[in-house]
């Protein structure tokens, strides 16, 4: 009987999918199409859910077939985010738009990434305060001691790592290596590697044009075609939203949800916070707030859903060349940075709030001022070491609380929520790596403003 069910339950998603099919097919908008793939995620979640038991076998079942389509599409788009980042950098310097700026856009965009990390963190701060988040409040169960321990063990592996360790593994030592994704760094590696290639073909075309031309001609013929494979990935993304919101909404634990929803709501209101503060540095850009709400709803709608910023870099930058105006280069050099370096929602919201809740179990005051400064501080300089380790809001956490000697076990007390409040982290941390790209450009000129204004129904994907 659980499999009848389940086969009813996959083909009433087939049934879904179906209709997003016919709405393509009538010429709906491709931004109405991904709103509806969110929305009726959400409802046939929300029926599943009430439907069945957390953890039945025919939930189980149903999940592994939308995971066909919700995790194959997060597959699909990992599949092409190395091609894309390496090809369309090097593309970058092959049509002059990038070699004679590469210090000035690298040094904006690391500076937006790093400084928004240090405002979400005072974001953070005044969330918890305002909500008076203690860490006492929250019953420590199995699976919270699990969590913990866990994370005790992996923060051997981080605490020790100098900064200049760090920045050391971001270089290349075997770029084939990185392009299989296979270190934390992988992505920035890769940015690295095509720089250098970068520089190499200018000093090529001022010596021998010749070699250049031909250079030049691959590279552009390979961008195509990668450029044709994200066009292709990208037009399954309402499928792939419908798929993941589905199974998020039908797998979510409600009761402790509802347990912890003073940490949930805080968490939020700080999210919303920055995302505002990302909507003012785009008004003092000279540039519409809302044209960016409108461009770039798409990928903070997948990483909402997906939490995966690495899965999202598609998207991320197809976002900014196609629709915002923002030259291939600085796109790919902001998306790529923004997925490990200043990430605004997961090192700096989180972790400045997890210090706040954990300092007064060690008889810290959190808000002794030196406490607060130090604390910025190391959100600060930790939102660069994160690149080092990888594994986002977790190691962030480590080195946060590790650096002011709290007890590293306790970022293990919110694991029950941890799925909800890592959406919006995901989403806020894309909107900052956009943000930085659309002021970098906007600094340096190289902003198409027509393009950025151009109604968004008149643009493609």
């Amino acid at each position: 009987m659980d499999t009848v069910f389940a086969i009813i339950n996959v083909g009433v998603f087939l049934l879904l999918l179906i209709l997003l099919y016919y709405m393509g097919r009538k010429h709906v908008s491709f931004s109405k199409r991904v709103f509806a793939g969110l929305g009726i995620g959400i409802v046939y979640g929300l029926v599943l859910h009430y439907m069945y038991e957390a953890g039945s076998t025919v939930l189980n079942e149903s999940i592994q077939w939308f995971n066909l389509v919700g995790t194959g599409y997060i597959k699909l788009l990992q599949l092409i985010v190395m091609p894309l980042v390496f090809i369309s950098i090097l593309s970058a310097f092959t049509k002059l738009t990038i070699g004679k700026n590469f210090g000035k856009v690298a040094g904006l965009i690391l500076s937006f990434l790093i400084g928004t990390t240090a405002i979400a963190a005072v974001v953070g701060i005044t969330s918890a305060v305002v909500f008076d988040l203690d860490a006492s409040q929250i019953v420590n169960g199995t699976a919270e001691t699990e969590r913990g321990a866990y994370i005790e063990q992996r923060s051997t592996d981080v605490v020790d790592r100098t900064l200049p360790q760090q920045i050391v593994d971001l270089l290349p030592a075997n770029p084939f290596l990185d392009f299989t994704g296979a270190r934390p760094t992988s992505t920035i590696a890769v940015v690295i590697f095509a720089a250098f290639l970068g520089f190499a073909y200018l000093g090529i075309a001022r010596k021998e044009e010749e070699n250049a031309l031909f250079v030049k001609k691959a590279v552009d013929a390979v961008y195509a075609l990668v450029m044709r494979v994200v066009k292709l990935i990208l037009r399954l993304t309402p499928y792939g939203i419908l798929a993941i919101m589905a199974r998020t909404v039908a797998t979510s634990d409600f009761d402790a949800i509802y347990s912890l929803g003073k940490f949930v709501i805080a968490s939020y209101v700080a999210l919303a916070v920055v995302f505002g503060i990302h909507l003012l540095i785009i008004s003092l850009s000279g540039l519409n707030p809302v044209t960016y709400m409108k461009k770039a709803a798409e990928p903070l709608l997948f990483a909402f859903t997906s939490r995966s910023s690495a899965g999202t870099l598609p998207l991320t930058i197809n976002a900014q060349t196609t629709r915002l105006g923002v030259p291939t280069g600085i796109a790919n050099f902001a998306g790529s940075f923004g997925l490990t370096i200043g990430q605004n929602g997961c090192a700096g919201v989180y972790p400045a709030m997890l210090a706040i809740m954990i300092a007064p179990s060690v008889g810290q005051n959190p808000l002794e001022p030196m406490f607060l400064l130090t604390l910025v501080a190391v959100v600060a300089i930790s939102s660069f070491g994160v690149a080092g380790v990888g594994g986002g809001a977790t190691f962030a956490a480590i080195l946060v609380l590790s650096a002011l000697d709290l007890p590293i076990a306790l970022a293990g007390l919110l694991i029950s929520v941890e799925p909800l409040i890592d959406m919006g982290r995901t989403a806020v941390n894309v909107s900052g790596s956009i943000v930085s790209g659309i002021t970098t450009a906007r600094i340096t000129g190289e902003i198409d403003k027509d393009m950025y204004n151009e109604p968004l129904e008149n643009q493609t994907v």
